[in-house]
């Protein structure tokens, strides 16, 4: 009697079309993405004496910095916005959006020993640099509303409808960081060059952002540039949801999804393409 022929389960190819991104097969790896999360949020903290107070320390002191330095001394406009709220609401964002642009842009060769030993599908990693500074970007927010319910009771500021939008708009930041970081990461793999620029480039984009300053504050000419910054639409959008200032139109909004969206798809797709053969550059 023959026996049967032994049916392979998993099968694992490194020729594949570009555009199959297995995305079912991530979903399969769930509970991989929630140990990485896990390890990511205890390592972070291992040997600290303040543990996730951290959390709290950088969105504070940071916002005291910018209360004085741009606030008092450069005196920049925050459209009739309490100070504290107005800086503290930009650094919220703009600490989740940094984490998430840098931690995935060095998901290739931070990895490398972990892909080299073992197969997984390899969009588990920038999801779980994503999915891990959502939970600190949680904890931020909460400092957020803690200062929003003091000024809103005291009547310094008018949040609308444009509120029920936040979510959203966390996922269009973390869509956007997640495409450029995959972008960045498979450029790495070959042109270290890029980690050291990317480096001192996420400072600079900070400054072309209303993190610090409206968009109304900006001269005209320039206010053309900033309305094709994807993240222009979505901090103007917050902004004027909480605390009712900024210079906000949903058109403005929906040019950065579009804009990051299509990021998104490069990103995946060149991500995809590098993932085949970045073992024998990293």
């Amino acid at each position: 009697m023959t026996e049967p022929q032994q049916q392979w389960t998993e099968t694992i190819e490194s020729s594949h079309s570009l555009f199959d991104l297995k995305l079912k097969e991530v979903w399969r790896y769930k509970d991989l993405v929630y140990m990485f999360v896990k390890r990511d949020f205890v390592s972070g903290f291992k040997q600290t004496i303040l543990g996730p107070i951290w959390f709290f320390i950088n969105p504070i002191f940071t916002t005291l910095v910018y209360l004085i330095v741009f606030g008092n001394i450069a005196n920049l406009s925050t459209d009739g916005a309490p100070k504290v709220l107005f800086y503290l609401a930009g650094v919220t964002l703009w600490n989740y959006f940094s984490s998430c642009l840098t931690g995935t842009s060095n998901v290739f060769t931070g990895n490398a020993s972990i892909f080299g030993k073992v197969y997984f599908p390899r969009l588990v990693m920038p999801l779980t640099v994503v999915i891990s500074n959502l939970m600190r970007f949680g904890v931020q927010m909460g400092l957020f509303l803690v200062a929003f319910f003091y000024y809103y009771f005291k009547g310094e500021v008018q949040p609308n409808i444009w509120i029920l939008a936040t979510p959203f708009l966390i996922i269009l930041m973390a869509a956007f960081a997640l495409g450029m970081g995959m972008i960045f990461s498979s450029l790495t793999t070959k042109y270290r060059d890029i980690q050291m620029l990317l480096g001192f480039g996420v400072s600079l984009f900070m400054y072309v952002t209303p993190v610090i300053y409206p968009l109304s504050a900006l001269p005209e000419r320039f206010k053309a540039i900033a309305y094709y910054n994807p993240l222009s639409g979505i901090f103007e959008c917050f902004k004027y949801a909480w605390l009712g200032v900024g210079d906000f139109s949903a058109a403005m909004l929906l040019t950065s999804s579009v804009i990051i969206f299509i990021l998104l798809a490069i990103g995946t797709v060149v991500f995809n393409k590098v993932e085949k053969s970045f073992m024998d550059t990293v």
